[in-house]
């Protein structure tokens, strides 16, 4: 019954327009009265450390609570690519071609616009977020054809891949190998309790263990000096399906309705800078130009040419016209770009404000071109029984909570 009373958070337009809230509140609050406020908040430190690590309340929602959400993306990740639509080198090759030329071509066009002074922050605008563009085409392209969130789904959840990888190498300074090596022994249990309570579904001592052991693992992880959202994708990635399963449905609300709002509120709550347009730096208007255009030229382009080179069949293929909609929507890089920003720029405060407003921005743009094309596209396409999709849903469902179970 508690999962019934919080399952329209798992909506994605509803998603979507909670973090769209968040973010816009945290943006105003920070350009009044409260904005000096706010930023203190954001930058008070517990009295006392927590086994050493000494955080600020910002960082405990992006090196904290935002593990939650990598875990389920992880979670999302290890079934799209054992059981969902990536199960297979043939399902899996168009997405993933089309995602690589989503990464490659804001990379370039933000290399090319920021220069040197802002060459770090390259991997901001290649993101995109999953939650926001779902979000969007659930809203407005509701007529489209079921391929079309399918690609969109595959394409956002590849992106997230390489996204997670970017923070793991790029992003890492130094490493504790001892705390790295102990991270992998807690790995480890976390793996092999996962696999004890597959045969023992329901046992709170195996529930209370588990959380014990992410925790440590958490810890660990960044302890070690890489950054603790790697923790969660790990143990996403190694908990057997039956209870990596459970658990999603269980942290789904939290981190849609709490996780993803307070992170997208704290980063978005930066004071705009008082200067005209044309003087904001080279940054801001990379991530401005990469997010929209980059998105748009490499997804559909390297989409289509992908279907071309593996010689999709005609009947099985997403049209041109789709793909544009589905490159726009990518444009949307928000959560995973917000943070990648954040690190990337984690000793030039400025160049975070100015990366911020550019990622804003440059979501914002994509967001309402992508809205009004695709609400434009769908009207092409004969209605949906929604009843129908729901029923579909609810099935598929039941299904992933079953699987291995």
């Amino acid at each position: 019954m508690e999962t019934m009373n919080l399952s329209w958070i798992r909506n994605p337009q509803v998603s979507a327009m909670l973090l769209l809230g968040a973010a816009i509140l945290g943006l105003v609050i920070a350009n009044t009265a409260l904005g000096p406020g706010l930023q203190d908040l954001k930058g008070a430190h517990l009295p006392f450390t927590i086994f050493g690590l000494d955080l600020s309340a910002a960082h405990w929602v992006t090196d904290g609570l935002l593990v939650v959400f990598f875990f389920v993306v992880a979670v999302e990740l290890r079934y799209e690519f054992t059981q969902g639509d990536l199960n297979s080198f043939a399902k899996a090759g168009a997405p993933t071609i089309a995602a690589l030329g989503g990464v490659a071509v804001p990379a370039l066009i933000y290399f090319n616009v920021a220069g040197a002074d802002g060459a770090q922050g390259w991997p901001i605008p290649t993101a995109t977020d999953i939650a926001f563009a779902l979000g969007v085409l659930a809203l407005f392209g509701r007529r489209l054809p079921t391929s079309v969130r399918a690609l969109l789904l595959a394409l956002a959840v590849i992106d997230d891949l390489i996204g997670i990888f970017f923070i793991a190498v790029f992003f890492t300074e130094t490493v504790s190998l001892p705390h790295l090596g102990l991270a992998a022994v807690a790995l480890a249990v976390f793996w092999w309790l996962g696999r004890v309570y597959r045969g023992k579904r329901g046992s709170w001592p195996l529930r209370i263990a588990l959380v014990a052991v992410a925790l440590i693992t958490w810890w660990l992880v960044a302890s070690s000096g890489i950054h603790a959202t790697i923790a969660g994708v790990l143990l996403g990635l190694v908990l057997s399906p039956a209870p990596a399963e459970s658990a999603r449905e269980k942290l789904e609300p939290f981190s849609n309705g709490i996780v993803l709002p307070l992170f997208a509120f704290v980063s978005a709550s930066v004071a705009i800078p008082q200067v005209p347009i044309a003087e904001l730096s080279p940054v801001f208007w990379a991530i401005v130009i990469a997010l929209p255009v980059g998105k748009l030229v490499g997804i559909t382009a390297a989409g289509y040419l992908g279907q071309v080179v593996l010689r999709v069949p005609k009947a099985d293929r997403v049209r041109l016209r789709e793909l544009i909609g589905i490159s726009l929507l990518g444009g949307i890089g928000f959560t995973v770009s917000l943070l990648m920003n954040e690190l990337a720029h984690r000793t030039a405060p400025e160049l975070i404000v100015e990366g911020t407003l550019g990622v804003l921005a440059g979501s914002l743009i994509s967001a309402v071109l992508g809205a009004v094309y695709i609400s434009l596209l769908s009207r092409s396409y004969p209605p949906v029984d929604t009843a129908a999709i729901s029923s579909r849903d609810a099935a598929e469902y039941e299904r992933r909570i079953d699987a291995e179970g």
